[in-house]
């Protein structure tokens, strides 16, 4: 039987023993860079293989948990199919749990299991109290039937726990759509000896194979063109193909190789381009001030760009309401239909997580009249598909539209 494997993700406050559980679980220390060493803090992303049983499979990714890193955090969830909240009994509730929470409820993270950190050094009664906190919480969010468990890394108390629930977790996650052109958003890139350039990252949809010809996307109107996939390794071993959902190691070659970089997306030759503008349907958080016609900083994938966000339809959108929006971004950005996608502005501590959502269309009508003809738009892209082929059709008309089109337009 072949095992079924899963992305999970900690998420949580900074202390709160995310790394030292994945430590726990897997024997593998992600903080890897000097400074993590020494201030005791995960500064970047770390990654670890876990084998949690014969049935399942999976790479944790260890994000930060500091309020200036959350940057950081949004790009390591955006391909995770589990997330482990992580509270510690020591502290309860803090301002990144919450806003985790909030990145992980606006990229739709399909499960969550919460778990209760430090628990050696806390009475039962303040364990109880912790537990109703993070409960309270998670109310209002996918998480709010999460399992709760109560773990100690240090001694090894309920690990086990947390390994069934893990299993039981992923027995139940959907797998990613294999369908369409391979999308892979880059959260490392690195230079090994004897192998070359390595890019890693979460294939959010397609599937990869050792040999393809690529392209990667980044801040320009043009990709690095004429790269190859030398191999693939995933899990410590090498694989011919990768499927959708799967983090993996991609060795490339090419001319112009030393030009690809973290926050690039790779992906076949002609199945996508860099788009300075989309259509997003979003989400504002109930605890935002209303958005209006303002500029913000949009995550997509691993890339980061400032965007001219317009409310479709009306002038503002309200604390906890959602509505379609058209953003124009500073820089070129590649993107597919049904990406998640997750807004922040500036806040008392810097950037402050706003609101989130998904691209509708990754190629809007452009030039005059664009809003007005974008927001008549936003109703069929939000219907079945035969409605969505139909706005982009009437859209298209005076043009005319072509399968690669529909493809790069329409979800997988």
């Amino acid at each position: 039987m072949t095992p079924r494997y899963l992305v999970i993700g900690t998420a949580g406050h900074i202390d709160h023993g995310k790394t030292s559980l994945v430590r726990a679980l897997t024997g593998v220390d992600t903080d890897r860079l000097v400074e993590e060493k020494r201030r005791g803090i995960t500064i970047e992303l770390g990654f670890a293989p876990w084998r949690v049983s014969d049935e399942v499979e999976a790479t944790i990714v260890d994000v930060p948990g500091h309020e200036r890193l959350v940057r950081t955090m949004v790009a390591g969830a955006g391909g995770i199919d589990l997330a482990l909240l992580v509270v510690a009994a020591d502290d309860g509730v803090m301002p990144q749990t919450r806003e985790h929470l909030d990145v992980l409820k606006l990229l739709a993270v399909p499960r969550g299991i919460v778990v209760l950190s430090k628990c050696d050094g806390v009475d039962a009664e303040i364990l109880a109290l912790v537990e109703e906190d993070v409960r309270a919480a998670c109310r209002d969010t996918p998480f709010a039937e999460a399992p709760v468990v109560r773990v100690s890394s240090k001694t090894g108390e309920g690990l086990a726990a947390l390994r069934a629930e893990v299993v039981r977790a992923a027995l139940e996650v959907a797998p990613r759509p294999a369908a369409g052109s391979a999308f892979l958003p880059l959260d490392r890139v690195f230079v090994m000896s004897g192998y070359g350039t390595v890019a890693t990252g979460t294939l959010l949809r397609g599937t990869l194979r050792t040999g393809d010809p690529v392209e990667a996307w980044g801040e320009t109107r043009e990709p690095v063109r004429d790269l190859k996939i030398r191999g693939l390794q995933a899990l410590g071993r090498e694989r011919e193909a990768i499927p959708a959902g799967m983090r993996t190691a991609v060795n490339l070659a090419g001319r112009d190789v030393e030009s690809v970089s973290r926050g690039m997306v790779l992906a076949p030759p002609g199945a996508f381009v860099a788009v300075d503008a989309c259509i997003a349907w979003v989400e504002a958080l109930a605890r935002a001030k209303a958005m209006g016609d303002e500029t913000v900083t949009v995550h997509l994938g691993t890339s980061e760009r400032q965007a001219r966000v317009i409310p479709l339809g009306k002038d503002k959108i309200a604390p906890g309401e959602s509505a379609g929006v058209l953003l124009r971004f500073s820089r070129p950005v590649a993107a597919f239909a049904g990406q998640r996608l997750v807004l922040r502005r500036p806040g008392i501590h810097g950037q402050a997580t706003v609101a989130g959502g998904s691209v509708l269309d990754p190629e809007p009508p452009r030039g005059k009249g664009g809003v007005a003809l974008a927001a008549s738009q936003v109703a069929g892209l939000r219907g079945s598909a035969g409605d969505r082929l139909l706005a982009i059709a009437r859209e298209s008309r005076a043009r005319g539209v072509d399968a690669a089109e529909i493809e790069r337009r329409l979800p997988p």
